[in-house]
Protein backbone atom coordinates (compact mmCIF):
# COMPACT_ATOMS: atom_id res chain seq x y z
CA UNK A 1 0.00 0.00 0.00
CA UNK A 2 0.98 3.70 -0.95
CA UNK A 3 1.98 6.30 1.39
CA UNK A 4 -1.16 8.07 -0.16
CA UNK A 5 -3.35 5.30 -0.21
CA UNK A 6 -2.48 4.49 3.58
CA UNK A 7 -3.94 7.94 4.13
CA UNK A 8 -7.08 7.91 2.43
CA UNK A 9 -7.89 4.33 4.10
CA UNK A 10 -6.81 5.86 7.58
CA UNK A 11 -9.00 8.88 6.67
CA UNK A 12 -12.15 6.85 5.94
CA UNK A 13 -11.52 4.34 9.17
CA UNK A 14 -11.72 7.42 11.78
CA UNK A 15 -14.31 6.87 14.35
CA UNK A 16 -13.91 9.72 17.05
CA UNK A 17 -12.82 12.20 14.65
CA UNK A 18 -15.00 10.97 11.75
CA UNK A 19 -16.32 14.32 11.53
CA UNK A 20 -13.34 15.51 10.19
CA UNK A 21 -13.46 13.61 7.44
CA UNK A 22 -16.56 15.89 5.65
CA UNK A 23 -14.08 19.52 6.54
CA UNK A 24 -13.38 21.24 3.41
CA UNK A 25 -9.72 21.58 3.89
CA UNK A 26 -9.36 17.56 4.57
CA UNK A 27 -11.57 16.45 1.53
CA UNK A 28 -9.90 18.48 -0.85
CA UNK A 29 -6.62 17.13 0.74
CA UNK A 30 -7.24 13.50 0.15
CA UNK A 31 -9.47 14.19 -3.00
CA UNK A 32 -5.47 15.38 -4.39
CA UNK A 33 -4.16 12.39 -2.69
CA UNK A 34 -6.95 10.07 -4.00
CA UNK A 35 -6.36 11.78 -7.92
CA UNK A 36 -2.20 11.57 -7.71
CA UNK A 37 -2.54 7.88 -7.10
CA UNK A 38 -5.36 6.69 -9.39
CA UNK A 39 -5.11 9.67 -12.13
CA UNK A 40 -1.56 11.04 -12.97
CA UNK A 41 -2.37 11.90 -16.36
CA UNK A 42 -5.04 14.33 -15.54
CA UNK A 43 -2.93 16.90 -14.35
CA UNK A 44 -5.59 19.86 -15.09
CA UNK A 45 -8.02 17.88 -12.27
CA UNK A 46 -5.60 17.10 -9.85
CA UNK A 47 -4.72 20.78 -10.10
CA UNK A 48 -7.83 22.23 -9.72
CA UNK A 49 -8.68 20.01 -6.48
CA UNK A 50 -5.23 21.01 -5.34
CA UNK A 51 -5.42 24.48 -5.75
CA UNK A 52 -9.22 24.48 -4.58
CA UNK A 53 -7.72 23.01 -1.05
CA UNK A 54 -5.05 25.62 -1.06
CA UNK A 55 -8.00 28.23 -1.43
CA UNK A 56 -10.03 26.80 1.28
CA UNK A 57 -7.56 26.92 3.43
CA UNK A 58 -5.91 30.43 3.01
CA UNK A 59 -9.15 31.78 4.33
CA UNK A 60 -8.01 30.21 7.88
CA UNK A 61 -4.35 30.50 7.19
CA UNK A 62 -1.85 29.27 5.53
CA UNK A 63 -0.10 26.52 8.29
CA UNK A 64 -1.95 23.01 7.35
CA UNK A 65 -0.92 22.02 10.71
CA UNK A 66 -2.26 25.09 12.75
CA UNK A 67 -5.49 24.52 10.61
CA UNK A 68 -6.05 20.76 11.49
CA UNK A 69 -5.07 21.12 15.21
CA UNK A 70 -7.79 24.20 15.42
CA UNK A 71 -10.38 21.10 14.27
CA UNK A 72 -9.86 18.67 16.14
CA UNK A 73 -9.59 21.04 19.33
CA UNK A 74 -12.97 22.15 18.17
CA UNK A 75 -14.69 18.88 17.58
CA UNK A 76 -17.42 17.91 19.27
CA UNK A 77 -17.40 14.11 19.49
CA UNK A 78 -17.78 10.89 21.53
CA UNK A 79 -14.89 11.10 23.43
CA UNK A 80 -14.53 14.67 24.61
CA UNK A 81 -18.68 14.89 25.60
CA UNK A 82 -18.19 11.88 27.82
CA UNK A 83 -15.36 13.36 29.55
CA UNK A 84 -17.75 16.67 29.59
CA UNK A 85 -19.94 14.78 31.37
CA UNK A 86 -16.91 13.23 33.86
CA UNK A 87 -18.43 9.70 32.27
CA UNK A 88 -15.75 6.84 32.18
CA UNK A 89 -13.96 6.50 28.42
CA UNK A 90 -12.70 3.09 28.74
CA UNK A 91 -9.04 1.58 27.06
CA UNK A 92 -10.63 0.77 23.55
CA UNK A 93 -11.98 4.31 23.08
CA UNK A 94 -8.65 6.03 24.47
CA UNK A 95 -6.83 3.99 22.22
CA UNK A 96 -8.52 4.56 19.78
CA UNK A 97 -8.10 8.07 20.34
CA UNK A 98 -4.27 7.88 20.57
CA UNK A 99 -4.31 6.22 17.24
CA UNK A 100 -6.31 8.64 15.52
CA UNK A 101 -4.42 11.73 16.88
CA UNK A 102 -1.30 10.19 15.83
CA UNK A 103 -2.31 9.89 12.22
CA UNK A 104 -4.41 13.49 12.29
CA UNK A 105 -0.96 14.77 13.77
CA UNK A 106 0.47 12.88 10.26
CA UNK A 107 -1.91 13.84 7.39
CA UNK A 108 -1.59 17.14 9.06
CA UNK A 109 2.12 17.28 8.35
CA UNK A 110 2.43 16.28 5.25
CA UNK A 111 5.22 18.18 3.54
CA UNK A 112 3.30 20.86 0.56
CA UNK A 113 6.35 18.67 -1.74
CA UNK A 114 5.19 15.37 -1.15
CA UNK A 115 1.85 16.80 -3.35
CA UNK A 116 3.72 18.97 -5.82
CA UNK A 117 6.53 16.78 -6.32
CA UNK A 118 3.73 14.21 -7.62
CA UNK A 119 1.96 16.91 -9.89
CA UNK A 120 3.97 17.12 -13.25
CA UNK A 121 3.39 20.41 -13.90
CA UNK A 122 6.20 22.87 -14.20
CA UNK A 123 4.50 26.05 -13.53
CA UNK A 124 3.63 27.70 -10.20
CA UNK A 125 1.89 26.19 -7.67
CA UNK A 126 0.81 27.82 -4.36
CA UNK A 127 2.49 26.50 -1.47
CA UNK A 128 1.01 25.50 2.65
CA UNK A 129 3.17 25.02 5.23
CA UNK A 130 3.58 22.87 8.29
CA UNK A 131 4.85 23.14 11.97
CA UNK A 132 6.05 20.74 14.42
CA UNK A 133 2.90 20.14 16.69
CA UNK A 134 2.06 17.19 19.43
CA UNK A 135 -1.29 16.65 18.57
CA UNK A 136 -1.89 13.98 21.74
CA UNK A 137 -0.01 16.36 24.25
CA UNK A 138 -1.76 19.40 23.23
CA UNK A 139 -5.24 17.42 23.46
CA UNK A 140 -4.63 15.66 26.80
CA UNK A 141 -4.65 19.62 27.91
CA UNK A 142 -7.37 20.52 26.04
CA UNK A 143 -9.23 17.73 27.89
CA UNK A 144 -7.42 18.82 31.60
CA UNK A 145 -8.87 21.95 30.77
CA UNK A 146 -12.06 21.25 29.61
CA UNK A 147 -14.11 23.13 32.59
CA UNK A 148 -12.43 26.42 31.39
CA UNK A 149 -12.19 25.74 28.11
CA UNK A 150 -15.26 22.94 27.41
CA UNK A 151 -15.80 22.07 23.85
CA UNK A 152 -17.34 22.48 20.16
CA UNK A 153 -18.50 25.63 19.60
CA UNK A 154 -18.49 26.38 23.46
CA UNK A 155 -14.40 26.38 23.36
CA UNK A 156 -14.42 28.65 20.11
CA UNK A 157 -16.78 31.35 21.64
CA UNK A 158 -18.16 32.74 24.73
CA UNK A 159 -21.34 34.67 23.44
CA UNK A 160 -24.19 33.28 21.88
CA UNK A 161 -27.88 33.60 20.92
CA UNK A 162 -30.89 31.51 19.41
CA UNK A 163 -31.51 31.39 15.77
CA UNK A 164 -34.40 29.18 14.51
CA UNK A 165 -33.61 27.26 17.49
CA UNK A 166 -30.17 26.54 16.98
CA UNK A 167 -27.44 27.63 19.55
CA UNK A 168 -25.24 30.04 17.37
CA UNK A 169 -22.51 31.95 18.28
CA UNK A 170 -22.24 35.77 18.16
CA UNK A 171 -18.91 36.28 15.43
CA UNK A 172 -18.50 39.89 16.72
CA UNK A 173 -19.95 40.35 20.67
CA UNK A 174 -19.22 43.61 22.60
CA UNK A 175 -15.68 43.76 24.07
CA UNK A 176 -16.66 45.58 26.90
CA UNK A 177 -14.79 44.96 30.26
CA UNK A 178 -15.24 45.91 33.82
CA UNK A 179 -12.53 47.82 33.59
CA UNK A 180 -14.01 50.16 31.05
CA UNK A 181 -17.07 50.26 33.72
CA UNK A 182 -16.90 53.47 36.25
CA UNK A 183 -18.64 53.78 39.75
CA UNK A 184 -21.82 51.61 40.27
CA UNK A 185 -18.97 49.36 41.92
CA UNK A 186 -21.11 48.23 44.81
CA UNK A 187 -23.63 47.32 41.91
CA UNK A 188 -21.47 45.34 40.58
CA UNK A 189 -19.73 43.20 43.24
CA UNK A 190 -22.80 42.00 43.89
CA UNK A 191 -23.16 40.53 40.32
CA UNK A 192 -19.31 39.43 40.26
CA UNK A 193 -19.25 37.71 43.48
CA UNK A 194 -22.85 35.97 42.38
CA UNK A 195 -21.57 34.59 39.28
CA UNK A 196 -18.22 33.90 40.74
CA UNK A 197 -19.82 31.53 43.20
CA UNK A 198 -21.33 29.50 40.07
CA UNK A 199 -18.26 29.63 37.94
CA UNK A 200 -16.68 27.68 41.92
CA UNK A 201 -19.52 25.20 41.73
CA UNK A 202 -21.47 27.06 44.41
CA UNK A 203 -25.40 27.81 44.98
CA UNK A 204 -25.75 30.88 42.80
CA UNK A 205 -28.50 33.20 42.44
CA UNK A 206 -30.53 34.25 39.26
CA UNK A 207 -30.23 37.86 39.30
CA UNK A 208 -32.68 40.53 38.59
CA UNK A 209 -30.73 44.32 37.37
CA UNK A 210 -33.28 46.46 37.31
CA UNK A 211 -33.35 50.24 37.26
CA UNK A 212 -33.31 53.40 34.98
CA UNK A 213 -32.07 53.52 31.36
CA UNK A 214 -28.37 53.68 30.33
CA UNK A 215 -27.13 52.83 34.06
CA UNK A 216 -25.30 50.40 32.69
CA UNK A 217 -27.09 47.07 33.56
CA UNK A 218 -26.70 45.59 30.32
CA UNK A 219 -22.88 46.33 29.62
CA UNK A 220 -22.49 44.82 33.51
CA UNK A 221 -23.70 41.64 32.43
CA UNK A 222 -22.14 41.59 28.95
CA UNK A 223 -18.31 42.79 30.84
CA UNK A 224 -18.61 39.66 33.08
CA UNK A 225 -19.23 37.44 30.74
CA UNK A 226 -15.98 38.98 28.78
CA UNK A 227 -14.17 39.60 32.02
CA UNK A 228 -14.28 35.52 32.91
CA UNK A 229 -15.15 33.98 29.66
CA UNK A 230 -10.90 32.15 30.55
CA UNK A 231 -12.63 30.93 33.86
CA UNK A 232 -15.25 28.62 31.74
CA UNK A 233 -18.08 31.62 31.62
CA UNK A 234 -20.64 31.46 28.60
CA UNK A 235 -23.38 33.85 27.73
CA UNK A 236 -26.60 33.37 26.01
CA UNK A 237 -28.65 35.61 24.78
CA UNK A 238 -32.25 35.31 24.70
CA UNK A 239 -35.09 37.81 23.92
CA UNK A 240 -38.16 37.47 25.62
CA UNK A 241 -40.75 35.81 22.72
CA UNK A 242 -37.42 33.58 23.28
CA UNK A 243 -38.23 32.43 26.52
CA UNK A 244 -40.30 29.27 25.31
CA UNK A 245 -36.78 27.69 24.02
CA UNK A 246 -35.68 27.73 27.98
CA UNK A 247 -36.46 24.18 28.43
CA UNK A 248 -34.29 23.26 25.26
CA UNK A 249 -31.64 25.38 26.38
CA UNK A 250 -31.35 23.59 29.57
CA UNK A 251 -31.21 20.22 28.33
CA UNK A 252 -28.45 20.86 25.69
CA UNK A 253 -26.36 22.58 28.91
CA UNK A 254 -27.28 20.73 31.54
CA UNK A 255 -24.24 18.17 31.24
CA UNK A 256 -21.59 20.49 29.96
CA UNK A 257 -19.13 21.05 31.93
CA UNK A 258 -19.00 25.10 31.30
CA UNK A 259 -20.91 27.66 33.47
CA UNK A 260 -23.99 29.07 31.46
CA UNK A 261 -25.79 32.81 32.57
CA UNK A 262 -28.96 33.36 30.63
CA UNK A 263 -29.33 36.63 29.62
CA UNK A 264 -32.53 38.16 28.86
CA UNK A 265 -32.10 42.26 28.31
CA UNK A 266 -34.76 44.80 28.65
CA UNK A 267 -37.18 41.97 30.42
CA UNK A 268 -41.00 43.16 30.72
CA UNK A 269 -44.33 41.61 30.45
CA UNK A 270 -48.14 42.44 29.67
CA UNK A 271 -50.60 41.43 32.10
CA UNK A 272 -52.28 38.74 29.29
CA UNK A 273 -48.84 37.52 28.84
CA UNK A 274 -48.30 33.69 28.66
CA UNK A 275 -44.23 33.79 27.85
CA UNK A 276 -44.05 34.37 31.76
CA UNK A 277 -44.65 30.45 32.10
CA UNK A 278 -41.08 29.13 30.99
CA UNK A 279 -38.90 31.61 33.10
CA UNK A 280 -41.28 31.06 36.38
CA UNK A 281 -40.36 27.53 36.08
CA UNK A 282 -36.72 28.06 36.10
CA UNK A 283 -37.27 30.42 38.39
CA UNK A 284 -39.32 28.42 40.87
CA UNK A 285 -36.88 25.64 40.37
CA UNK A 286 -38.75 23.01 38.93
CA UNK A 287 -36.70 19.90 38.24
CA UNK A 288 -37.07 19.30 34.54
CA UNK A 289 -36.10 23.04 34.50
CA UNK A 290 -33.10 24.06 36.12
CA UNK A 291 -29.62 22.83 35.76
CA UNK A 292 -26.62 23.77 38.61
CA UNK A 293 -24.49 25.23 35.54
CA UNK A 294 -27.17 28.53 34.74
CA UNK A 295 -28.47 31.00 36.08
CA UNK A 296 -30.62 33.59 34.76
CA UNK A 297 -29.47 37.20 34.40
CA UNK A 298 -31.79 39.70 33.53
CA UNK A 299 -32.48 43.61 33.20
CA UNK A 300 -35.73 45.90 33.56
CA UNK A 301 -36.35 49.23 33.86
CA UNK A 302 -39.86 48.18 35.78
CA UNK A 303 -39.14 46.58 39.38
CA UNK A 304 -42.28 44.40 39.15
CA UNK A 305 -41.51 43.33 35.13
CA UNK A 306 -45.25 43.81 34.41
CA UNK A 307 -47.20 46.52 33.01
CA UNK A 308 -50.38 46.82 35.03
CA UNK A 309 -53.09 49.17 33.99
CA UNK A 310 -56.52 50.46 34.91
CA UNK A 311 -57.88 47.95 32.92
CA UNK A 312 -56.40 44.87 34.28
CA UNK A 313 -57.73 45.89 37.76
CA UNK A 314 -61.38 45.94 36.04
CA UNK A 315 -60.74 42.47 34.27
CA UNK A 316 -64.32 40.20 34.38
CA UNK A 317 -61.82 37.13 35.54
CA UNK A 318 -63.37 35.66 39.10
CA UNK A 319 -59.89 35.61 40.76
CA UNK A 320 -58.04 38.59 38.63
CA UNK A 321 -56.38 39.38 41.41
CA UNK A 322 -54.86 36.09 42.23
CA UNK A 323 -53.23 36.28 38.26
CA UNK A 324 -52.19 39.68 38.76
CA UNK A 325 -50.13 38.82 42.02
CA UNK A 326 -48.84 35.90 40.74
CA UNK A 327 -47.80 38.57 37.54
CA UNK A 328 -46.51 40.85 39.79
CA UNK A 329 -44.29 38.70 41.68
CA UNK A 330 -42.58 37.43 39.38
CA UNK A 331 -39.65 39.61 40.01
CA UNK A 332 -39.89 38.23 43.53
CA UNK A 333 -38.40 35.34 42.26
CA UNK A 334 -35.17 36.23 41.30
CA UNK A 335 -32.88 35.37 44.29
CA UNK A 336 -30.95 38.58 44.13
CA UNK A 337 -32.50 41.59 42.80
CA UNK A 338 -29.63 44.86 42.01
CA UNK A 339 -30.52 48.25 41.83
CA UNK A 340 -28.85 50.84 39.38
CA UNK A 341 -30.31 54.40 40.13
CA UNK A 342 -29.94 57.47 38.05
CA UNK A 343 -26.65 59.13 38.92
CA UNK A 344 -26.38 62.21 40.48
CA UNK A 345 -24.53 65.67 39.19
CA UNK A 346 -21.51 64.11 41.58
CA UNK A 347 -21.37 61.07 39.81
CA UNK A 348 -22.35 62.28 36.25
CA UNK A 349 -19.41 64.28 36.20
CA UNK A 350 -17.28 62.05 37.89
CA UNK A 351 -18.02 59.08 35.29
CA UNK A 352 -17.45 62.39 32.67
CA UNK A 353 -13.89 62.41 33.86
CA UNK A 354 -13.00 58.86 34.63
CA UNK A 355 -13.96 58.40 30.45
CA UNK A 356 -12.46 61.70 29.55
CA UNK A 357 -9.54 60.11 30.90
CA UNK A 358 -9.95 56.78 28.87
CA UNK A 359 -10.56 58.46 25.64
CA UNK A 360 -7.42 60.94 26.38
CA UNK A 361 -9.20 64.09 25.61
CA UNK A 362 -7.31 66.87 25.88
CA UNK A 363 -10.72 69.81 26.37
CA UNK A 364 -9.84 71.16 29.82
CA UNK A 365 -12.27 69.30 32.73
CA UNK A 366 -13.69 73.06 33.66
CA UNK A 367 -15.15 73.29 30.18
CA UNK A 368 -15.66 69.84 29.74
CA UNK A 369 -17.98 69.36 32.59
CA UNK A 370 -19.94 72.77 31.77
CA UNK A 371 -20.78 71.14 28.31
CA UNK A 372 -21.44 67.41 29.97
CA UNK A 373 -24.31 69.58 32.22
CA UNK A 374 -25.64 70.92 28.81
CA UNK A 375 -25.65 67.34 27.19
CA UNK A 376 -27.35 65.92 29.51
CA UNK A 377 -30.26 68.43 29.53
CA UNK A 378 -30.36 67.76 26.13
CA UNK A 379 -30.73 64.57 26.24
CA UNK A 380 -33.25 64.34 29.00
CA UNK A 381 -31.53 63.50 31.83
CA UNK A 382 -28.03 62.24 32.96
CA UNK A 383 -26.89 58.29 32.99
CA UNK A 384 -23.74 56.62 32.32
CA UNK A 385 -25.17 56.06 28.86
CA UNK A 386 -25.47 59.68 28.63
CA UNK A 387 -21.80 60.29 29.93
CA UNK A 388 -20.08 58.05 27.05
CA UNK A 389 -22.25 59.69 24.28
CA UNK A 390 -20.42 62.83 25.61
CA UNK A 391 -17.42 61.88 25.74
CA UNK A 392 -17.50 60.29 22.43
CA UNK A 393 -18.98 63.47 20.53
CA UNK A 394 -16.26 65.78 22.20
CA UNK A 395 -13.90 63.37 21.35
CA UNK A 396 -15.22 63.30 18.06
CA UNK A 397 -14.98 67.09 17.33
CA UNK A 398 -11.24 67.86 18.82
CA UNK A 399 -8.80 68.89 16.78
Amino acid sequence: MTYFNRMLTQMNSLVIFRALRYDPVLIKLTDTMDMIEKDTDNIDGIIDVYTDMIAELYKHTDDLTEYVLKAVLEDENLFILKKGEGLPTGTLLENCLANELAFLEEIATVPCKELTERIRYSGFLPEYKISPRDFSQIYAQRVHEINKIGYGIYSKNNIFIIKEGLMTPVENPDPIRLSQLHDYEQEREQVILNTKALLAGKPANNVLLYGDCGTGKSSTVKAIANEFACEGLRLIELKKKQLHEIPNIVEAISKNPLKFIIFIDDLSFTEDDSDYAALKAILEGSVDSTASNLVIYATSNRRHLVRETFTSRKGDEIHFKDTLQELLSLSDRFGLTVTFQKPDKKIYLDLVNKIAEQYELKTDKEELELKAEQFALGKGGRSPRVAKQFVEYIKGIEN
